[in-house]
């Protein structure tokens, strides 16, 4: 199905998530196009993971999703069963552990093609050669040895390589990367996400880039929405967010990255932790107790949300115009 001109390929609107009381994601809006990687980044508990999981209806049983997600123009159906089907094969996920995530029972060519089978009806012989064929599109040189291969006999970085074969596998449009280089080293870091770069390009495919690693993020990343306490706070094109980021959590987020300088100066570290769950619908900026330019309007009125030139933001401080921007 293609996408019609200008529709995105996933239009995502006043997502919420809640355990019983606590809400964990709040009204979320936005949208993906075909070609694109977004990238969501935050702390650890700004919901990233819990709106990734939504998409995939993959939430646990205990959470109560509402909002609208539709995808290549039509609302993905709330049915399990129904949302599977597309699991694997429109929509892929490769997530953070690929030791977690791989059966180490089975060999990783077979748990390559086991998608192909199931999703695209591709048979046992087919299957096979299709495996080696994408084992070498991301860039593993010994395909015939990696394919015989059980997880363990693998590198980290190997094992990630082959859960981004496992996700091209059932052609999908859509692959949702729940932080891919986490528990990888800096070096093989750099190469799966020029993989995923070049993945895009080559598969004409969309990437959402789940993440809390802003130097990450800044490699690879077309636009970039900053995730704070399940809401988010800003978005913008990542050239434009790095370089003159507009909320002060963004600010924050982008002075802890750490650089290398001559003078031995630390990244600053943002103190405090974010608000528990349930003070997501608070009225009031959610920021505001750990802002370090907090004005008493943010303590009770809630920031609206203002978006223009493709930017988005929601701070009251945004209102001072540049002078604040360039402090």
């Amino acid at each position: 199905m293609s996408n019609e001109p200008n529709r995105p390929l996933l239009d995502v609107r006043n997502l919420s998530v809640h355990f019983g009381a606590t809400e964990v994601v709040s009204s979320l809006s936005f949208s993906l196009a075909a070609g694109e990687i977004m990238a969501v980044v935050g702390e650890s508990g700004s919901g990233k993971t819990q709106t990734a999981l939504a998409v995939l209806g993959l939430s646990p049983p205990s959470a109560t999703v509402t909002g609208s997600i539709v995808f290549e123009g039509t609302r993905l159906p709330d049915h399990p069963a129904q949302r599977r089907a597309l699991r694997g094969s429109r929509i892929a996920l490769v997530p953070q552990d690929p030791m977690s995530s791989l059966n180490p029972y089975h060999m990783i060519g077979g748990q390559i093609a086991e998608v192909m089978t199931l999703h695209l009806g591709v048979q046992a012989s087919t299957a096979k050669i299709r495996v080696l064929d994408l084992l070498d599109a991301v860039g593993i040189s010994d395909p015939k040895r990696v394919a015989r291969s059980y997880p363990h006999q693998l590198s980290g970085g190997m094992r990630q390589r082959a859960l981004i074969a496992m996700a091209l596998a059932g052609e999908p449009r859509l692959i949702i990367a729940d932080e891919p280089t986490t528990a990888l080293d800096s070096i093989v870091q750099a190469r799966i996400l020029d993989l995923l770069g070049d993945t895009v390009k080559r598969f004409g495919l969309s990437i959402l880039l789940i993440s809390h690693n802003l130097a990450v993020v800044s490699r690879i990343a077309n636009r970039v929405a900053v995730f704070y306490a399940g809401n988010m706070v800003e978005t913008a094109k990542a050239t434009e967010l790095f370089a003159d980021p507009r909320h002060p959590y963004t600010k924050a987020l982008i002075a802890a990255i750490p650089r290398l300088s001559e003078d031995g100066q630390l990244p600053h570290a943002l103190p405090g932790s974010p608000p528990p769950g349930n003070a997501a619908g608070q009225p009031g900026c959610i920021f505001h107790q750990r802002c370090p330019v907090s004005i008493p309007q943010c303590r009770s009125v809630t920031p609206d949300w203002r978006h223009t030139n493709g930017r988005g933001v929601a701070c009251h401080r945004v209102l001072e115009g540049e002078a604040y921007r360039a402090a």
